[in-house]
């Protein structure tokens, strides 16, 4: 039984992936992952506000009390110039280089230019094999044209793409008025796959203390309709991988994923409600599966329910939300 699949270049031996996550900070979870059969793992992300903080932190030490000597303020320059970052996530790169055989794959999120882009290069000496750019931008502005919130995406991606060689997945979000369109343009930018969909993380409101609070929830099996609806759609259409995410807690997701035409698919919550394990659990079922149903590889069915191969196409589109409505009556 071949699970055999290919994302941003690489081979891997699953679609299976853990995405980026708590779980990935221990060098021991990583090794696991690997034991149980991940195909590859995305590191926890590295923010935008970690580099810049460190970068402001480091300015302020090396220029706090030269005032008084005028001339040594030439000595340091200004924190745009700095090419440092937190290491700690640098060395975690290597460590886990060292401690597993799989792809190691890099995430960056971040939601504007600037300096943090540039610690892409750091992350490639490193000896990440690919990068996973989220990029986590709402915008909130009733001024800014959906145009500009496109470009910005497209911007960031140059920016890294410029800055390295390794292969570069865009985590991007739903909310864009035409994602097919999207997905071309960051296509066309240099991107080597797109990473579908991004989870925004809703603030919620506390009704005692009067205050804005996070409040995470942890993806459902509903949560993968929506990122399944797009690779179906995009599959056939674009030339970049395909990596299916949110909401993929079962070999049955895994499937469905795979025949809409996923190259690889993600999960972190079932990880995270189920322990590490739950890949070989979600592995064997998906060999279970093949096996009754005579499927010698997993390319056998990528893209295989893809709107370019499905018998209806419509399903896609306005006649499944159609459907949807008549088959549910009082």
């Amino acid at each position: 039984m071949d699970l055999g699949t290919r994302y941003l270049g690489m081979t891997l031996r699953s679609p299976i992936v853990p995405s980026a996550s708590p779980l990935s900070d221990d060098l021991g979870n990583i090794r696991r992952m690997e034991d149980s059969g991940a195909g590859a793992m995305v590191l926890y992300s590295l923010f935008e506000e970690q580099i810049s903080r460190d970068r402001l932190d480091l300015h302020h030490y090396l220029t706090q009390g030269t005032e008084s000597f005028a001339e040594a303020l030439t000595f340091f320059p200004e924190p745009s110039e700095f090419h440092l970052g937190p290491a700690a996530y640098l060395n975690h790169i290597r460590a886990a280089k060292e401690a597993v055989g799989i792809p190691v794959i890099a995430s960056l999120n971040g939601s504007s230019l600037g300096g943090w882009v540039d610690y892409a290069s750091l992350i490639e000496q490193a000896g990440a094999d690919a990068l996973e750019l989220n990029i986590y931008y709402i915008p909130s502005s009733p001024n800014l044209a959906p145009r500009e919130v496109e470009q910005r995406y497209v911007e960031i991606l140059t920016a890294v793409r410029t800055a390295v060689r390794i292969p570069i997945a865009v985590k991007m979000s739903p909310y864009f008025s035409n994602v097919a369109h999207m997905a071309k343009r960051l296509e066309g930018a240099g991107a080597n796959g797109l990473v579908l969909f991004n989870r925004f993380y809703q603030p919620d409101i506390d009704v005692e203390t009067l205050e804005v609070r996070p409040r995470i929830i942890f993806s459902g099996p509903q949560d993968m309709l929506l990122p399944l609806t797009w690779i179906g759609i995009l599959h056939g259409r674009v030339q970049v991988s395909l990596a299916g995410t949110s909401g993929i807690h079962t070999h049955e997701d895994v499937l469905k994923m795979l025949m809409a035409g996923a190259d690889v698919t993600m999960m972190a919550a079932a990880l995270l409600k189920n322990g590490i394990g739950h890949i070989r659990q979600v592995e064997q079922d998906l060999r279970r599966w093949m096996e009754e149903h005579e499927y010698e590889s997993v390319r056998q069915m990528q893209g295989s329910m893809s709107q370019f191969h499905c018998p209806d196409p419509s399903a896609f589109e306005r006649a499944n939300y159609i459907g949807a409505l008549h088959s549910h009556r009082a």
